[in-house]
Parts: C-alpha cells; structure tokens; sequence
C-alpha cells in the first residue's frame, strides 16, 4: 500500500476482522508520516480541547463571559505536520487526503449517540474554488453519515485574517431555507482556532430552538 502523504510503499497486518468482512484497511498513511501527527495531550482544557494545559483555558472563559458555554472535543494538536497536511488537502486539493485520518473519525464520532451530525458549510464561492468542502469529504471518507441543514455567505478565508478581525464579525451562517432541525446537534468542522466559527453556529442553532448542541474538530 502506498502512503497518502510520502508515497512510499508499506505493509500494514491484515486483521482477522478485516478478512472475516472482506473490508480492505483504511489505514492510508505509513508508520513514518503518521507519527508525525500528535493527538491531543492527556492533560487538556475540558471545554475545548487545547492541549498542555490541566484547567480551563482562558478562550473558554472570555466564550463564558460572553455567553457562550463551549463543548467542545477534538483529536489532533495543530503542528507542522497536520499545517503541510490541510495544504495539501484543503488548499491544493489533494481530494485522497481526505482518507488520512477516517479511522479516527469513525471511531471517535460514534461516540456521540443520539447525535445529528452536521458539518460546517463553505459558501457556495469557496465551493467553487476547491471543488469540494472538507469537512463534508473528511465524513465521507469515515462513511459517516450527516445532515447539511447549514450554509455560509461569502466571507473572506479565515487563514488569511488576525484573531481579532476573526472574533469580531457579522454571523455569515444560516439554516437551509425547510431544513428539519433536529432536538441534539454535534457541530463537525476541520480546524478549532480561535472558536469563533463554532460560537457563530451554536449562537444560530440555540435561536432556532435546538435543545442540546456539542461541538467537534479533527484538529485542535
């Protein structure tokens, strides 16, 4: 098998469970690049997931003291190798990026019984421009199932604006004109930096009645 990321050949072990239901691996990186990732640390601020730290983080307190209760979780640190990794992928389009990390994803989310998943949108503009929206490819990936009920205006890229330019802005989400709301929500995007994202969908769903919302990111 070929890794995703380097493109050197790797053998990987075939498990039992794989050969009983004629699944190949998902497994799509070698032992090498995979290392490379670091998962969040087992010391983290509960709410959001920041690793290296063993209380709330301040984030979370200035979100409370606006109102906004984060419930939050996330896998991945960002470091230079998931930096390299979401150019690649998200910027260059790198469409077969997206199966990196859906053993992860699918293991991690089913967690969250009970749950509507529902992926963060891209305007229609910045669709055109990738071709496709990551978050919604990375559940794919997962085979993970998910409702689109959200979409987003046409905003300037988040990468290229300051944490404060992030912060204070108009909320560019709304809810698909007849889409059902369901009563429980998790929230799935790629990347938590600053939370504002986040905070803007919460902020929308909770006014539109959805009674139990948490939120989730394959990166922290």
């Amino acid at each position: 098998m070929s890794c995703l990321l380097c493109g050197s050949y790797y053998e990987e072990p075939l498990r039992f469970s794989d050969i009983l239901s004629l699944k190949p691996s998902q497994h799509r990186l070698c032992t090498d690049c995979y290392q490379g990732f670091e998962k969040v640390s087992k010391s983290h601020c509960p709410t959001c997931f920041k690793s290296h730290i063993d209380k709330q983080c301040q984030d979370c307190k200035v979100w409370a003291k606006k109102g906004y209760t984060v419930h939050h979780q996330a896998l991945f640190q960002y470091n230079d190798s998931m930096k390299a990794y979401f150019s690649s992928f998200k910027f260059e389009g790198d469409y077969l990026l997206r199966y990196a990390f859906a053993n992860e994803l699918k293991a991690h989310l089913r967690f969250f019984k009970g749950y509507t998943i529902v992926p963060v949108p891209v305007s229609s503009e910045r669709y055109q421009e990738r071709q496709f929206n990551q978050v919604t490819a990375l559940l794919d990936a997962a085979k993970i199932s998910y409702q689109e009920i959200l979409q987003k205006a046409h905003i300037t890229k988040q990468s290229s604006l300051s944490r404060q330019e992030r912060l204070s802005h108009d909320n560019p989400f709304s809810v698909v004109a007849g889409a059902p709301l369901p009563d429980k929500i998790v929230v799935v995007d790629d990347i938590y930096t600053t939370g504002a994202t986040l905070a803007d969908i919460v902020s929308l769903l909770k006014k539109n009645g959805v009674k139990q919302i948490r939120t989730f990111s394959l990166v922290r």
